[in-house]
């Protein structure tokens, strides 16, 4: 079992990477390969819209210049992904949309390369406007005909300040709970 995590904050070791932590934690100690992909600092640009994509079907984005390739190959080689974000206007970060927008893109051309993987959302926010942002994650997923996990609540931390949505109790439970259940679904799909 093979999980990988994207953090799609600006922000190296912010809240929402402690929102993915809490999450890959259940899932290392059922046994999983985990890894944690810090999006910020990486200059992740949009997609062009060129769909040479669609033309090569080498299951790469023609922009070689960034880290997109490798995160898409990083999602290929798993049997799990998960996609994190804090809010921002009351959506994903342009990292993450960046990253939502080639990695589905070069999916859909390669025959929907991400097809019935797992797949979760994590959203740490300040106050509101997580919705929307949980949403766009989570259409990534559907639109790539993935499989979707879900916790005992919306997947969400609240903490307004670098750090402090640890103190949200209900929003870390949710995030065990979803690696649990993240742990369990992958069982069941190996077995």
């Amino acid at each position: 079992m093979k999980v990988v995590a994207f953090c799609g904050s600006a922000r190296k070791q912010g809240n929402t990477a402690l929102l993915l932590k809490a999450v890959l934690a259940p899932l290392a100690e059922a046994g999983a390969e985990t890894e944690l992909v810090e999006l910020a600092g990486s200059e992740i640009r949009g997609c062009m819209a060129c769909y040479v994509c669609y033309l090569e079907k080498n299951g790469t984005c023609v922009l070689k210049k960034d880290m997109v390739n490798d995160c898409i190959a990083k999602m290929v080689t798993a049997d799990a992904i998960l996609l994190g974000s804090p809010t921002y206007f009351a959506d994903v970060s342009s990292e993450m949309k960046a990253l939502i927008d080639r990695c589905g893109m070069v999916s859909k051309a390669n025959g929907d390369l991400l097809r019935r993987k797992i797949g979760a959302s994590v959203v740490a926010v300040r106050r509101a406007g997580a919705m929307h942002a949980f949403d766009t994650m989570n259409h990534f997923f559907l639109i790539g005909q993935m499989i979707i996990v879900g916790s005992n609540y919306w997947n969400i931390g609240i903490g307004p300040e670098m750090g402090e949505v640890v103190d949200d109790t209900e929003g870390m439970e949710t995030m065990r709970r979803l690696g649990e259940n993240m742990a369990w679904l992958l069982k069941k799909i190996k077995d």
